[in-house]
């Protein structure tokens, strides 16, 4: 059976009501809880994007046996792998065993603030596996000398690792990333249902191995409202992975999607209370070979009616038709 999982995501809530929502999350049956790590939102009407280990730092706390996991965290730029290891190893021990690291090649919204410019995608996917042949040792109590290209470790150790490390799974859009994740990683992260995606996984040895999607939704009883509040956040989402990655900041993004009309968006993603259409959405990934997936909630404010919506009947619906 499908994991269904609720998104912690940052860039809509602050730190203290994320915390509340995954404990209710966990309440109302989630299987596990992806948090989003942004340095910014992608648009200034979402307004908000704590910080995301100290989040989950917290979640792991107040929370008991719902999985937990990064979707995604960059560890090439605005963090050292060394560090994103030792965050993970400490979310890790937190958790009780109940965290994955999801790492991915990132996006410039939140790695140029650290003022190191933005790579080129090739560049980017070299310093991932850089990244990863310094975080996997780290994570399994080695010290680390590294020299690459682009990342060097010196000396690196983490003092608290836990006795399982958490495994780690790899953001992938095509062929490149495909081959890293199943290179490196022990699960496939992707945000868009192509079944060619889990093929050129299993190709490169992946076979076997989870698969972690994401849908969004817009719950609410006025279907309008839905779609109303879907558009003003969510309009990015219809620029696709190969504009969204380049884009720097909000007003970006906001000039990007100018164009973007409420009835474009509404056609991406389900708006409103049918939960047919949810289940729909879901489907599309299950069909392609997902294993997880973990649903977007549009609208900070809307958080507790989706999650009693959720329990009430999506949750119920989905474990039964999938």
């Amino acid at each position: 059976m499908v994991s269904i999982g609720y998104t912690a995501m940052g860039e809509q809530s602050g730190p203290r009501q994320l915390v509340d929502d995954a404990v209710q999350a966990e309440q109302v049956g989630f299987d596990f809880l992806a948090a989003s790590d942004h340095f910014n939102p992608w648009l200034r009407e979402q307004g908000h994007s704590p910080y995301t280990w100290a989040v989950l730092g917290a979640i792991a706390q107040v929370t008991h046996h719902m999985g937990l996991m990064t979707y995604v965290t960059c560890p090439t730029v605005r963090y050292h792998p060394a560090v994103v290891a030792q965050k993970a190893a400490t979310i890790q021990l937190l958790s009780q065993g109940r965290f994955t690291l999801g790492l991915g090649a990132g996006e410039n919204l939140n790695e140029h603030i650290v003022g190191n410019g933005w790579p080129a995608v090739d560049l980017r996917h070299e310093r991932l596996a850089e990244a990863l042949q310094i975080i996997r040792p780290l994570l399994a109590g080695e010290t680390v000398n590294f020299r690459g290209a682009h990342l060097d470790a010196e000396g690196a150790r983490l003092w608290d690792v836990p006795s399982t490390p958490p495994p780690i799974a790899v953001a992938a859009s095509g062929p490149s990333s495909c081959r890293l994740a199943a290179e490196y990683g022990d699960a496939l992260i992707a945000v868009e249902p192509k079944a060619e995606l889990g093929e050129l996984f299993d190709a490169a040895g992946g076979k076997g191995k989870p698969r972690v999607g994401q849908v969004p939704v817009c719950y609410d009883q006025d279907r309008a409202a839905a779609v109303r509040r879907a558009h003003e956040q969510f309009r990015w989402f219809a620029g696709g992975w190969g504009v969204n990655a380049e884009l720097p900041g909000p007003a970006n993004f906001a000039a990007a999607s100018r164009a973007v009309q409420p009835e474009d968006v509404a056609a991406q993603i389900p708006c409103g209370s049918d939960v047919g259409a949810c289940i729909d959405a879901v489907r599309k990934f299950t069909a392609a070979g997902f294993t997880h997936v973990a649903l977007v909630q549009i609208g900070g404010d809307h958080q507790t009616e989706f999650l009693k919506w959720a329990e009430r009947e999506l949750l119920p619906a989905l474990r039964s038709s999938l």
